[in-house]
């Protein structure tokens, strides 16, 4: 096992309903042990206020898919169970995490590692470091259930998990907490 490996990772990707601040609506979390990629867990959750013209024109989802959806704080122990990691991962993770600090007001966010700010790091002569160019670049969706979509959140914590473990590879737990910047391609909280 290699010393990145000895973390207990979590991978999560929201999908929001377009307002400001974006709402969830739905939620997927990927555990990574032993750096293997396990099962993942989501949730379709109904939100306070509707799903915007544009963030159903992103991810898919419709006010009417969720009419039978559970509210959050039905789900909120269970979301909070599968969360309990030593690291959190996402894509472009402030928008993740800001999401999920919203609905649970008292969570305690473990360390995060975003595979955006990784990938800029790494791969410095990239055309784009948005998720689904990562994705094409590496082939990480091959042979993902062709039921899955991108900007569906099992989709997309699925490829993130996959470009997190590649990534990893490369480097020491040390070299992977090194801090880096933004920059461009970092998307809006919109959804």
């Amino acid at each position: 096992m290699t010393e990145w490996q000895s973390l207990n990772y979590v991978v999560v990707d929201v999908e929001g309903n377009g307002q400001q601040p974006p709402d969830l609506v739905e939620l997927a979390a990927v555990p990574i042990v032993g750096g293997i990629i396990g099962e993942p867990t989501s949730w379709l959750v109904k939100p306070d206020q509707p799903i915007t013209h544009f963030a159903k024109k992103i991810h898919g989802i419709s006010n009417d898919d969720l009419a039978d959806a559970q509210v959050f704080a039905y789900i909120e122990a269970d979301v909070r169970k599968a969360l309990d990691a030593s690291a959190l991962i996402g894509h472009a993770a402030h928008v993740d995490v800001g999401v999920l600090q919203r609905k649970f007001g008292d969570w305690e966010c473990p360390e995060v590692f975003d595979t955006l700010k990784l990938a800029r790091r790494l791969l410095p002569n990239e055309d784009s470091y948005k998720l689904g160019a990562l994705v094409d670049r590496f082939d990480l969706a091959d042979d993902l259930d062709g039921r899955l979509k991108p900007h569906r959140a099992t989709y997309d914590a699925l490829v993130t998990a996959r470009l997190f473990v590649h990534l990893a590879g490369r480097l020491s737990l040390e070299e992977l907490r090194t801090p880096s910047g933004g920059g461009k391609d970092e998307p809006p909280a919109l959804f």
